[in-house]
């Protein structure tokens, strides 16, 4: 079997020792093939790289497959929800799976792939082994990655968010409140995004002359446990901040619990600054202050960039932001000696 792209069931089969059938089984997915045989044969077919359906340039893509580390967020949820809408509309079908940072968990998504010749990849905020970048490489997939994680191994567009404007404009929003002593707590710093969100945060205060107090800035991860944690710690300081910006919507909902929890009241006695926009930010209690990141309309973006490239169209640029809004509403104020 010399051709990736002519390999055949049947060369398959005869390599393996099994019939044309049992390849076709472990093709397709089913469970009534035995473990050794279904090893042998997804062996074989990583190795030379088989897909089951090829598309010669201008025709349609038929399967995406949308990859992110977790599903438990409404996060993800808009942005399946912009994938889906246009997927749908192109009459193209979206596979979603969650690989959670295991290594065991991407290399099975790697082989289902494979499996079923998925013509385009979206990845957001996956961070995959270089040895699974360089197979989607070897296969052909055209890859968009939605918020990065950093430096790539492997040549893909990307699509994000305004992020460092987004967090310069949270931190001014309460320069211009008044606040001095504003807390930030972070995301992952493995991410693109994050950092940019704290590199934001970090450039208003240094334009408004305020000096960066490291104990202000906590380590978090984006969900509601670690807002509740890093909003605690910064409140156990000798001189607690009078606001504060998570750079999660779900972070923001966890330190206003912590503040809850220490009798202090959202935004009488503690300002608080989220990041998304979820839907349900609005009818949090109070309304949450927050930066809108166009979350649905990037999912949108990444299909439809991942589609041109299925089509073999020219892409206008590789790298495309979406641009954030400050969205204020009750959770921020001027600080109590203010008032």
């Amino acid at each position: 079997m010399t051709g990736e792209r002519k390999v055949t069931i049947t060369a398959i089969a005869r390599e393996a020792g099994v019939s044309v059938p049992t390849v076709s089984r472990v093709v397709n997915g089913r469970s009534d093939v035995a473990p050794e045989t279904r090893a042998k044969v997804e062996e074989l077919l990583r190795q030379y790289g088989y897909r089951r359906r090829t598309h010669a340039p201008g025709d349609r893509a038929a399967l995406l497959d949308l990859v992110f580390n977790d599903l438990d967020s409404p996060w993800a949820v808009e942005i399946i929800r912009g994938v889906e809408e246009v997927a749908h509309a192109s009459g193209v079908g979206t596979v979603v799976s969650a690989i959670h940072d295991r290594a065991g968990a991407a290399r099975q998504w790697m082989t289902n792939l494979r499996a079923r010749a998925s013509d385009g990849v979206i990845l957001v905020t996956s961070a995959l082994e270089p040895v699974l970048h360089k197979e989607l490489h070897r296969l052909g997939v055209p890859i968009v990655v939605v918020d990065p994680a950093g430096t790539l191994a492997l040549d893909a567009p990307t699509v994000g968010a305004t992020n460092w404007a987004g967090g310069l404009a949270a931190t001014e929003h309460l320069l211009q409140l008044g606040h001095r002593r504003i807390g930030f707590i972070a995301g992952p710093p493995r991410l693109l995004c994050s950092r940019a969100r704290l590199d934001g945060y970090r450039a208003a205060l240094e334009s408004a002359g305020v000096a960066i107090d490291e104990s202000l800035m906590v380590p978090g991860d984006f969900y509601h446990e670690t807002g509740f944690t890093g909003c605690r710690r910064l409140m156990e300081l000798d001189d607690p901040p009078t606001a504060v910006f998570a750079s999660s919507d779900q972070m923001a909902m966890g330190a206003i619990e912590a503040l809850r929890q220490r009798g202090l009241r959202v935004p009488q006695d503690v300002s608080i600054v989220g990041f998304d926009d979820l839907p349900e930010m609005q009818w949090s209690a109070p309304p949450l202050t927050t930066v809108r990141q166009p979350l649905a309309e990037m999912g949108k973006v990444a299909a439809r960039t991942v589609l041109r490239q299925a089509r073999g169209e020219e892409l206008d640029s590789p790298r495309l932001e979406l641009a954030t809004e400050l969205v204020v509403r009750a959770s921020s104020a001027p600080p109590p000696e203010r008032r």
